[in-house]
């Protein structure tokens, strides 16, 4: 029996919880069994229902605390003792069969880039039929920073690379972007990971901006990221069902689920499924709604 499921992971804040607690509540109301898996140690006060918690096996505080570690490097003994019992995991999956799994993540990209911890549970679990998509969030404010932006597509190029597993990387946030400042391309342009020569334009005119020796590196970075070609991001309202059903049809394609019959019988379900908006409609709604300022029309005299 294949078991299907997504892995919801990223930088501390990117919204990894928030999206998991929006994700089970959307699955809900569109009657899809679901269950949460929290494998994050440090994560309490889960907002979220939670059926599987790490914290049955192993807690961030208890390994700090007996083996006098940071919170760093308790992390990394956490999900490596994790890896050595698959076993536990496996057998409270059980538990949950048949139900799609939100799995909740630590926030420390080291778990994701070059440390094995992780990239081995994940594929115990492939092994194990679990079909599972990696959903790396990045927080869009990012995009109002051209090298911040660059440091993202590296991580998530990384991240990629690394974990091997079916992915998408989604722009979390993408509703509060305008608090944190300007865009200085329409977001399909850090959506789609188009020519960044424009980007490195922008960091080299920025009066406060970079030195010339960080600015080639920043070069060489996008040279990386273009000559791969595989880094591109959705976007991602929690609050916004439109665009969680957005994200969760880019899950189900990219590990093969295909909706229940009495998923489809949904109201909800069936409204989004016949209004469906291609990818270039999507991003542009999603401009329009949370980017650009409303145009106010000028009272008559």
């Amino acid at each position: 029996m294949v078991e299907f499921g997504s892995v919801l992971l990223g930088a501390p804040g990117s919204g990894k919880t928030t999206a998991c607690h929006g994700l089970q509540q959307f699955f809900d109301l569109t009657k899809r069994q679901n269950a949460v898996i929290n494998l994050d140690p440090a994560n309490d006060g889960l907002p979220y229902r939670c059926d599987v918690d790490i914290a049955e096996l192993i807690t961030l505080d208890d390994v700090m605390t007996e083996f006098g570690l940071g919170p760093n490097g308790g992390l990394i003994y956490c999900m490596e003792y994790l890896e050595k019992n698959m076993d536990w995991l496996l057998k409270r999956l059980e538990d949950v069969k048949d139900k799609y799994l939100i799995f909740d993540c630590p926030g420390q990209v080291e778990l994701y880039t070059h440390n094995n911890a992780m990239r081995n549970i994940l594929h115990k679990l492939e092994k194990h039929n679990f079909r599972i998509t990696i959903v790396h969030m990045v927080d869009a404010h990012l995009c109002t920073d051209a090298s911040k932006y660059i440091s993202s597509l590296l991580l998530s190029l990384k991240t990629m690379l690394h974990l091997s597993q079916p992915h998408v990387n989604v722009l979390s946030k993408v509703d509060l972007i305008q608090t944190y400042g300007t865009l200085s391309f329409k977001l399909d342009f850090y959506t789609e990971v188009q020519d960044l020569s424009y980007l490195l334009d922008t960091l080299r005119n920025d009066p406060h901006g970079a030195t010339p020796r960080f600015a080639k590196l920043n070069e060489a970075v996008c040279e990386l990221v273009e000559e791969f070609g595989i880094v591109g991001y959705s976007t991602l309202c929690v609050e916004d069902k439109a665009s969680v059903k957005r994200l969760i049809e880019q899950m189900d394609r990219a590990n093969g689920y295909f909706a229940k019959d009495e998923e489809e019988g949904s109201m909800l379900w069936a409204i989004g499924s016949s209004n469906y908006l291609k990818y270039f409609e999507e991003i542009q709604d999603v401009q329009e709604r949370y980017i650009d300022p409303p145009v106010q029309e000028e009272e008559e005299d």
